[in-house]
């Protein structure tokens, strides 16, 4: 077949071939290697870079793909001695290219093969007997899952009750698209941006959906200059995670997030998002939670302070940030086996690491020899005690834990980090151990990341962790064996005898049009024992009787359906 002849010409040396077929066929595919790499085969320039160069410099089809444009203009820099100086490339260094451009050409002919397949089925012509109609067991994607109407009906309740709290506290909505471009996203996750779900590129633009609520709503401040507000957004968001149900951990999921934007006063903002998560929690009836809070200066003085290189500050947190899931002696075989720190400086760490209080632990560290001399970790304590005393005055100490393990291992952070976790109840038997269900924290360097100036917009929030919520909530619900109404039917109207229904359908109209929520059988002559099962099954509170006599005297009977023994006759409201 041609592509093992193109193959075998990259082994003998000679792939100006293939690079011609490749630009002439699929030039996006290439444009979309480069977006990686700043040369065919890496990160130094080979003679691969030069025989794409030549090609190129024949087609001149790169107009409108920017990732071949800044490869072509950097080569095109070097004088052409230095171009034939390019080192020999070797062939396994251009198997990932070869390889995808392949599985671009066999995914091409299996969609025209397959458009073929369909337009003979369509014309009736035979396909050598293959069932069309194949047999698929019907789930949803991994990671997702249907609501019932019963969990709708509980979802919709807990966020109500979360939004009154964001609106209690003077906060505006707003929405943002469910896909951002990819690069808005890159790079502000740190080592979770390999759980970004990217989207194939559908019209020039590489698109990935929006891993978290926090980064697009940074992308939102910078581009329309707006530098105060106090928003709440609720929306899915999609993250390529190993998901675990029981643990209400998917990789389609809501997320709620509150935050403030805005230069303020030292800790006043912040104080006031672990305020709201208290109120969000206590409003829900959770169980036993805290809410644990740390700072990244804090983190980056102790750090310094125990010998990490500066440049290895983020992967070291990222490896602190496991230890709510592992034990401390797989973290520190991970940094000294993966991250490569030192024996020495890993147990220094892990003497901090394990400490948690309130108010004594910060004054015993503002005492610790290592971090009183650190101008980073002192102002990181200056500030939780800040936080602390903030938090007494709100209320909320009596849940706050001041714990040194809080890492949060997203790159953004820049000041306190928190994060509220729930736990068994010993007392009430109550065993919800979700983990996590709420996190956040400062950000003040990430808007001016999108801001051609670098404009900085302080910025501080949370995020509920609604999902974990919903799972624990679903929990109770089930435990308790109370029935969850889905619907909010007030009154239902019912007949008792037969031929009345434009009777019931005129008395539903007016109960309608005074704003009641009312409904009806939509069978003609329904049977009154079934209508009133109905309300039963329902919980629907009241029910309008209408009979014979009830139309002849202008009234009709108004029954409570949580005892059908109780009833009334009230004037008919159609008589008015």
């Amino acid at each position: 077949m041609p592509e093992i002849i193109f193959l075998l010409q990259v082994v003998n040396g000679s792939i100006s071939n293939i690079y011609t077929k490749i630009i002439a066929n699929s030039c996006e595919f290439l444009n979309n290697y480069l977006s990686t790499r700043s040369y065919v085969c890496g990160y130094i320039p080979t003679s691969a870079d030069k025989i794409l160069f030549d090609t190129i410099f024949n087609y001149k089809t790169i107009d409108n793909f920017a990732h071949v444009q800044r490869w072509y203009k950097h080569i095109e820099s070097y004088s052409p001695n230095e171009i034939y100086s390019f080192p020999p490339y070797n062939s396994y260094q251009l198997e990932s290219l070869i390889t995808k451009f392949l599985d671009i050409q066999v995914a091409e002919e299996v969609a025209k093969l397959l458009e073929l397949k369909a337009q003979l089925n369509e014309t009736g012509v035979s396909t050598n007997h293959v069932c069309v109609n194949q047999k698929f067991t019907l789930k949803t994607a991994k990671g997702t899952r249907d609501f019932s109407p019963e969990q709708m009906a509980l979802r919709l309740s807990v966020l109500d009750k979360i939004v009154s709290v964001f609106k209690k506290h003077g906060a505006e909505t707003i929405d943002t698209p469910v896909f951002e471009l990819k690069e808005v996203l890159t790079g502000k996750y740190g080592e979770d941006s390999k759980l970004i779900y990217d989207l194939k590129d559908q019209g020039g633009e590489i698109l990935s959906l929006r891993y978290d609520l926090t980064v697009p709503f940074a992308r939102y401040l910078a581009m329309n200059k707006i530098t105060n507000i106090k928003r709440y957004h609720i929306a899915k968001v999609y993250r390529r995670d190993n998901p675990s149900i029981s643990k209400g951990r998917y990789r389609e999921f809501y997320q709620c997030d509150f935050d403030i934007a805005g230069a303020y006063d030292p800790m006043i903002p912040d104080a006031e998002c672990v305020k709201i998560v208290y109120e969000i929690l206590t409003i829900l009836n959770m169980p036993t939670f805290f809410i644990k809070i740390n700072h990244r200066k804090l983190l980056d003085g102790m750090f310094e302070a125990c010998g990490v290189p500066k440049d290895s500050f983020r992967a070291i947190c990222s490896a602190v940030d496991k230890l709510d899931k592992s034990p401390w002696e797989e973290v520190r075989k991970e940094m000294i086996n993966e991250k490569g720190l030192t024996e020495e400086c890993a147990n220094k760490i892990g003497e901090y690491v394990q400490l948690n209080g309130k108010s004594d632990l910060v004054q015993k560290l503002l005492n610790d020899d290592k971090l009183s001399k650190n101008k980073s970790a002192l102002e990181g304590l200056e500030s939780i005690s800040l936080l602390l005393k903030y938090c007494e005055i709100y209320g909320t100490l009596d849940k706050v834990l001041f714990d040194l393990s809080l890492a949060r291992g997203l790159d953004y952070y820049t000041g306190v980090i928190y994060e509220a976790v729930l736990v068994g109840d010993e007392l009430t038997g109550d065993d919800y151990s979700v983990g996590s269900i709420a996190g956040g924290g400062r950000y003040d360097n990430l808007v001016g990341m999108f801001d051609p100036k670098n404009k900085e917009v302080p910025c501080v929030g949370v995020s509920i962790g609604v999902e974990r919520l919903f799972a624990v909530m679903e929990a109770k619900l089930v435990a308790s064996n109370k029935k969850q109404r889905t619907t909010e039917v007030e009154v239902f109207v019912a007949t008792a005898q037969k031929n009345l229904l434009e009777e019931r359908m005129k008395v539903c109209s007016e109960l309608w049009d005074e704003g009641f929520k009312v409904e009806h059988s939509y069978k003609k002559n329904p049977k009154l024992l079934v209508q009133l099962q109905h309300c039963e099954e329902y919980g629907i509170p009241l029910a309008v009787i209408l009979g014979e006599s009830e139309i002849k005297n202008g009234v009709v009977k108004l029954r409570s359906c949580s005892n059908t023994r109780r009833g009334r006759s009230i004037k008919n409201i159609s008589s008015r």
